[in-house]
């Protein structure tokens, strides 16, 4: 068996079988960053110091609400890395439900564009990008939640 593998380290976190996408989030306003924001806070608002002391990472709510979707019919250019030959995929915009921030990504295999609406419930999970002798590259994708 494969071992399996982040194709992006550092962006998301399945501990305990939790799958989070990791940002980081501002100590003084709260305001959320995906991907992460090391810099210093981005909000105008915020009262808090401008030198990056307030950012602290973040595990981002794993459910959201599909925001817009689209078929990815093309091989995006380098450095996106996909199966060869390219397998084309759905992508979609996910509303987070806590954070209410938007965040992109691929839907699970076998859901296309029929399947989602705007509106729609999704949580998330993982599933593999693309793999090679060594290893299953594995990234963050969109789920459609059962409805009730």
């Amino acid at each position: 068996m494969k071992e399996r593998r982040p194709a992006v380290d550092g962006w998301f976190t399945t501990d305990a079988g939790d799958v989070r996408l990791l940002g980081t989030r501002c100590t003084s306003c709260g305001t959320p960053y995906f991907p992460r924001n090391e810099l210093a806070c981005r909000n105008p608002g915020c009262a808090g110091p401008k030198d990056g002391s307030e950012l602290e990472e973040y595990a981002l709510s794993n459910r959201g609400t599909i925001w817009s979707y689209a078929d990815a019919r093309y091989k995006p250019p380098p450095p996106y890395v996909s199966a060869d030959p390219f397998v084309p995929y759905t992508i979609a915009a996910v509303e987070l439900t806590e954070e209410r921030i938007v965040v992109l990504g691929q839907t699970v295999p076998g859901v296309g564009v029929t399947d989602l609406e705007v509106g729609m419930e999704v949580e998330l999970t993982t599933g593999t990008l693309f793999e090679d002798d060594e290893a299953e590259y594995t990234v963050w994708m969109w789920r459609p939640c059962a409805r009730g």
